[in-house]
C-alpha cells in the first residue's frame, strides 16, 4: 500500500523580518547576580535548593534536618499535602486581604518570622536581616533565646517593626529573666515560652556532621569550603558568632543544649513567668489539649501548637491534626497558633480556616536567608504572599474571616 501525499494545509513562506524582530527578546547582561538567582526562585522549595548549594553543609543540615528519623516534621509537611481545598465558584473576588490581628498588633498577612536559634550560623546577615524584612512586610519577627543579635540591636536594626522575645528556661534562672528583663526595657510586648524542650532531641545530622559554635575548620570542612566561598568569606570577615548566653562551646549543639535546658520546669514556673511578665504571654511547643487547657488556666495569652518543627521529639503529634480540635475546646479569648511543616502560602490559608488566628515560619526563612541575605528573606514573603492571595481567589474567599472549616477536607491514606 502506498501512502498519499500529506495534506497541504499550510502555505510555506521565508520568515519577514519585520515580524521577527518582535520575537528576539534577549535579556539584558545582568550585573546582579543576587537579584537574578532569588528572582528565579518561584516556589519556597527552589529557594531552599539555592541554599543547599550556598551553604556548608553543617549550617544547611542544622537548618534542614529534624530529631532521629525526621518523622515528626515528615508527618507535618504531609498533613498539609493531605488535605484538599473545597472552592465556591462564582465569588466576586476581586479585592482580596490577608490583613490579620493577633495579640492587639495589626499585621499584613496571617505569619511571623518563628524563633530560630544560631541564625548567623546560616548566612552572616542573621537576625538582623530577618528583622528588617518582616518589618518591611508588616509581620512580627521573634527573636530566639540562642539568637546571634541582641534584642537590642534587633529592636534598632529595625525600628518601625514589630519584636517578640522566645525564652527557654535555662538552669540558671536568673539569666533566663536578666534576657526577660531586658526585652522588656527594649519595648517588646509579646514573650513565646517555649516548653518542650526539658531534653535536646537528637538530631542525628548534627551529631554526624560534629556541628559545633562556631564551626571549626577541619579538613572536611575545608574540603565542602570550596564551592561556597562567599559563606566562608563573610564567615572569617564579619565579627565572631556570639549569643547572650555563651560565646563558644567546645562540644555539639545538642550538648550545649542539654546543658542548658532545665528539665525541673513545671507549670508553676509558667505562673511565674507569668507574674513577673507584663506584657502578652504565648506558650509555645503545645502537643495535646490537656495542656493547652492548662496554658490557659495560668494565664497564657496565645499557644501556639508546635512539635518544634519536628526537632525534639520523633513522631510527636501533628499540628495541623490538633488544630480544629484544640480550637474547638478552648473557651475565652486566648488565640490558637501553629508551626511546623508550612512550605506554601496554602498551608497558611489551610491553618487559618482550621482555626489558627497566626503562625509561623522558621525553615522557609531560613531558606530565603542562605539563598540571599535581606533580600532571600523578602523573595520567601513575596512568594508566600503571593501564594496566599491566588490560592484565596481560587477558593472564592476575600479575606481570612472568610476561611472555615467547611473550605478543607483531609484526603485519607491507606
Amino acid at each position: 500500500m502506498t501512502s498519499s501525499p500529506a495534506p497541504k494545509n499550510v502555505k510555506r513562506q521565508f520568515p519577514n523580518p519585520k515580524e521577527l524582530a518582535p520575537l528576539l527578546k534577549f535579556g539584558g547582561l545582568s550585573l546582579h547576580r543576587r537579584e537574578k538567582r532569588l528572582a528565579g526562585a518561584l516556589t519556597i522549595w527552589d529557594l531552599r535548593e539555592i541554599a543547599k548549594r550556598r551553604t556548608p553543609q553543617g549550617a544547611f543540615d542544622y537548618t534542614d534536618g529534624a530529631a532521629e528519623s525526621e518523622t515528626s516534621l515528615d508527618r507535618a509537611r504531609q498533613a498539609f499535602r493531605d488535605l484538599e481545598f473545597i472552592p465556591n465558584i462564582l465569588q466576586d473576588v476581586s479585592t482580596t486581604s490577608l490583613l490579620r490581628t493577633s495579640l492587639g498588633e495589626n499585621f499584613t498577612m496571617p505569619v511571623g518570622i518563628a524563633p530560630t536559634g544560631f541564625t548567623r550560623l546560616m548566612q552572616t546577615e542573621g537576625e538582623i536581616a530577618g528583622a528588617r524584612a518582616a518589618a518591611k512586610y508588616g509581620i512580627p519577627f521573634c527573636l530566639s533565646t540562642l539568637g546571634t543579635t541582641t534584642i537590642e540591636n534587633v529592636v534598632a536594626a529595625a525600628p518601625g517593626g514589630t519584636a517578640w522575645f522566645q525564652l527557654y528556661m535555662w538552669k540558671d534562672r536568673e539569666g533566663s529573666m536578666a534576657l526577660v528583663e531586658r526585652a522588656q526595657r527594649a519595648g517588646v510586648k509579646n514573650l513565646i515560652l517555649t516548653v518542650d524542650v526539658p531534653a535536646s532531641g537528637q538530631r542525628l545530622r548534627d551529631n554526624r556532621n560534629g556541628l559545633t559554635i562556631p564551626p571549626r575548620l577541619t579538613a572536611k570542612t575545608l574540603i565542602n569550603a570550596i564551592p561556597r566561598t562567599a559563606w566562608w568569606m563573610n564567615f572569617l570577615t564579619t565579627p565572631a558568632i556570639s549569643f547572650a548566653s555563651i560565646s563558644e562551646w567546645p562540644g555539639t549543639v545538642s550538648e550545649l543544649l542539654d546543658k542548658m535546658f532545665d528539665p525541673t520546669m513545671t507549670f508553676d514556673d509558667l505562673k511565674w513567668v507569668r507574674a513577673n511578665w507584663k506584657g502578652t504571654l504565648t506558650i509555645k511547643g503545645i502537643q495535646n489539649l490537656d495542656d493547652a487547657k492548662k496554658a490557659a488556666k495560668f494565664g497564657a495569652d496565645a499557644i501556639i501548637l508546635s512539635n518544634h518543627g519536628g526537632r525534639q521529639l520523633d513522631r510527636a503529634p501533628v499540628p495541623l491534626h490538633l488544630l480544629a480540635d484544640i480550637k474547638g475546646q478552648l473557651k475565652g479569648d486566648m488565640e490558637v497558633h501553629l508551626d511546623t511543616g508550612i512550605m506554601h502560602g496554602a498551608d497558611i490559608l489551610a491553618a487559618i480556616a482550621l482555626g489558627a488566628q497566626f503562625t509561623y515560619v522558621g525553615r522557609a526563612y531560613l531558606y530565603g536567608l542562605m539563598a540571599g541575605g535581606q533580600a532571600g528573606v523578602e523573595r520567601t514573603f513575596e512568594i508566600l504572599r503571593s501564594q496566599m492571595v491566588r490560592n484565596m481567589k481560587l477558593l472564592g474567599v476575600n479575606s481570612l474571616e472568610e476561611l472555615q472549616p467547611k473550605h478543607i477536607r483531609f484526603l485519607h491514606r491507606s
